[in-house]
């Protein structure tokens, strides 16, 4: 199967399908969807309602990321105040 991509009306659409009774491998093939994908989608509509990977994170994951985004500004000041006093030692 090639990579697609699905508005999230179709996958509200899928979801919709599989809460009324159709099996996951019948609308895998139906609609020529990886089982894995229609499972996540699953999952996703259901623990937050939205199809977006941001909005289906956990706490720490948010937290993780900002640290991480944190952590990159802090090596960039570091790497700037390195090449001043570099600047500063020469004179």
């Amino acid at each position: 199967m090639s990579k697609k991509n699905f508005n999230d009306d179709f996958k509200k659409q899928i979801v919709s399908l599989f809460r009324n009774g159709k099996s996951v491998l019948e609308i895998s093939k139906e609609y020529d969807i990886g089982r894995s994908t229609i499972y996540k989608w699953i999952y996703q509509f259901e623990n937050s309602g939205s199809f977006k990977a941001a909005d289906n994170r956990t706490p720490e994951e948010n937290e993780l990321i900002s640290l991480r985004k944190r952590n990159k500004e802090l090596e960039m000041e570091v790497d700037i105040l390195k090449q001043a006093a570099l600047i500063m030692g020469r004179k």
